[in-house]
């Protein structure tokens, strides 16, 4: 069971294919992996062991009969609490939403079980993907597994617990203001969000429409790219979609990086906010390493962080008062502490500021992806802290703020959350690879060969 709880999704596919591993096998381990620790991590807010194993059967029939889709056919995923899947809630880790019964799957779900997935359940969030660890809900927030004492991030807290607990190999979650790679960060898995338009957010629970994304947890990189070739796509019925070619994430990987020209952001994360002394280790050891492969490092600069901050802040704030105006004023008191101050803060920012806040946006933006006419890839901070206390609001409340993620919501650019190790005191450390938009391929392939120089990948948390 240990070594099944491990198996990325490229070597798990590889041995469906064949034949030597079963799905039901896989699927069943997987569930009772999560049956005898989930009680420490709360990564599952619904777990549907019932419908895997419907779903494990079938994959099994199929690949038996030679009838295989392809490299996901098999595979156990999870879906952060916000993605619809027809006939199960969609509860947004929230009384608000507790009896909300989805009427059709989200597109990335769609596209999940097309390609044969195995669907585990529901994994936590953040009440409405924004708020902070909640003990106030109908549900506990998820735990980090590298100690369940310590926050896990969010706000795709689930997702990224899950994943790294060994209890799925690939999750999806959401990205509004880093959502996606901070979990990642702090779970140290792999995190994507990908260009803004890349993947379809329709049936998501939105936050902010304009700075929504839908990405992907894995422990891998090569599984990340797996599964962005499997649910990025143009989608006509989402305004946001962006209607370009996709696919061929993997193409790169494993091709050498010399020659790749790899811009340090570095004033986000030694000027603009002073990053712990281990994350900023972390970061230069991984740039060196990327220096010795064979890249061409130099220096960039940008705005300030904290103005990107404050513009991410703002739209963000305004479009999701936007989304719950009509809730914050018949139930406020359904609202768990945190999320309702997040959401209330929406309702004193003046129209002026929101349209001055989406003009700045653009001007950054294209500020921004200039860099690029002299870099391939960006290198930052993605968390300035490794993983504090969960239970420690104040710390909760300073570090989720310390961040990098936020500045590429605001420009849409594709930012990929990688590990860069571990504090002395065993927690995950991380930075970003950034890219112009639509560069995801070339994003793995820097990461895939950082990766390699590495042994994080077969490092894993003890479970309680």
């Amino acid at each position: 069971m240990t070594n099944l709880a491990w198996l990325t999704v490229a070597d798990a596919a590889e041995l469906l294919r064949t034949k030597e591993l079963s799905p039901v096998e896989y699927t069943k381990a997987l569930i009772a992996r999560a049956e005898k620790h989930d009680k420490h991590y709360n990564a599952y807010l619904r777990a549907m062991p019932d419908i895997a194993l419907d779903d494990a059967h079938r994959a099994e029939r199929e690949i038996m009969r030679g009838d295989w889709r392809g490299p996901f056919h098999g595979v156990p995923y999870g879906l952060k609490d916000i993605v619809d899947y027809s006939g199960l809630p969609t509860t947004a880790h929230s009384k608000i939403l507790q009896d909300n019964i989805a009427s059709a799957d989200a597109v990335v779900t769609q596209k999940l079980r097309a390609a044969g997935g195995v669907f585990m359940g529901k994994l936590s969030t953040h009440e409405f993907a924004t708020g902070g660890p909640s003990f106030d809900l109908p549900w506990p927030p998820a735990r980090n597994p590298w100690n369940r004492d310590h926050f896990c991030g969010g706000s795709s807290s689930g997702s990224g617990a899950a994943t790294a607990a060994g209890f799925l190999p690939a999750a999806i979650g959401t990205d509004t203001g880093g959502s996606v790679r901070n979990p990642a960060s702090m779970c140290g898995v792999v995190g994507m969000k990908a260009t803004y338009g890349l993947v379809s957010r329709r049936g998501v629970v939105p936050l902010a429409y304009s700075l929504d994304h839908v990405g992907t947890l894995t422990r891998t990189v090569r599984d990340n790219a797996l599964m962005l070739d499997l649910i990025a796509g143009y989608d006509a019925l989402d305004p946001g979609s962006a209607n370009l070619a996709t696919g061929g994430y993997t193409s790169q990987l494993g091709q050498d990086i010399k020659g790749i020209r790899v811009g340090v952001l570095r004033h986000f994360y030694t000027r603009d906010m002073q990053a712990d002394a281990e994350i900023a280790a972390g970061i230069e050891a991984a740039v060196n390493k990327l220096s010795e492969l064979g890249a061409v490092v130099s220096e960039v600069a940008t705005a300030p962080l904290n103005e990107y901050l404050a513009c991410n802040r703002t739209i963000l704030t305004s479009e999701a008062f936007a989304v719950h105006e009509k809730w914050m004023r018949e139930r406020p008191q359904d609202y768990g502490a945190l999320a309702r101050e997040r959401l209330m803060a929406g309702a004193f920012v003046r129209a002026a500021d929101y349209i001055n806040a989406t003009r700045l946006r653009r001007k950054m933006t294209d500020a921004f992806h200039k860099l690029f006419a002299g870099v391939d890839v960006i290198i930052t901070a993605s968390s300035m802290d490794p993983a504090c206390r969960i239970d420690d609001e104040k710390a909760v409340d300073y570090t989720y703020g310390r961040q990098a993620r936020a500045p590429f919501n605001v420009t849409g650019s594709p930012a990929l959350a990688v590990p860069t190790g571990f504090s002395q005191s065993g927690l995950p450390l991380g930075m970003q690879i950034v890219g112009k938009p639509f560069s995801e391929a070339l994003l793995y392939r820097v990461a895939y060969a950082h990766e390699q120089t590495t042994d994080w990948v077969h490092q894993h948390p003890a479970l309680q």
